[in-house]
């Protein structure tokens, strides 16, 4: 098993769909790359959904002037975990916000713990989490190969930025994490 928590954020169909205004391209690579992680972390992974609140509030009400569409309520279709892994999210953490840190799943993870972070997008929801888990004190493994962004530059850059946060914030990928829990 590998040591830490996984999460894994925001792999829902309005990502996922090529038709939708924030398909994710290189969706179908992440959602490879969580594929090969999930085994080793066995019960010890969350998944995170992005919900539109009921009445945006400050800056979002603009956000949302520009996205209206994305205006529907939790059970909406957009919102639901892609096919693929809705049926393995045992534990699911929402959020109306781009980072996921929260306090269910700070409490998920526990203190003091790895935070291993796979998911879409690279250059928002994944790169929000990572740094408010890091300001918390948690060690944050950011998995490149399992981790899509609105295009490759931003993934890129996204991750680039990520590493200028070490040793609070790592880079990796799938195997050589997988490689470091061990045969």
């Amino acid at each position: 098993m590998t040591a830490g928590h996984l999460a894994v954020v925001d792999m829902q169909r309005v990502f996922a769909d090529p038709a939708s205004p924030w398909a994710t391209p290189r969706y179908a690579d992440a959602a490879a790359g969580v594929r090969s992680l999930l085994p080793a972390f066995g019960d010890r992974v969350t998944f995170t959904r992005f919900l539109a609140p009921a009445e945006p509030a400050g800056a979002w009400r603009a956000y949302y002037g520009e996205w209206p569409f994305a205006l529907q309520p939790p059970d909406a279709e957009l919102w639901q975990l892609s096919e693929e892994f809705a049926h393995l999210a045992a534990h699911v953490v929402d959020a109306p916000t781009f980072g996921k840190w929260t306090r269910r799943l700070a409490a998920r993870v526990g203190p003091a713990a790895r935070l291993v972070l796979a998911g879409v997008s690279t250059d928002c929801c994944v790169l929000s989490t990572a740094l408010a888990a890091a300001d918390a004190g948690t060690e944050v493994l950011v998995v490149a190969d399992a981790c899509a962004g609105v295009d490759d530059d931003s993934h890129l850059k996204a991750l680039q930025i990520m590493e200028l946060y070490r040793p609070l914030v790592r880079v990796t990928n799938v195997d050589d994490l997988l490689a470091e829990a061990g045969p």
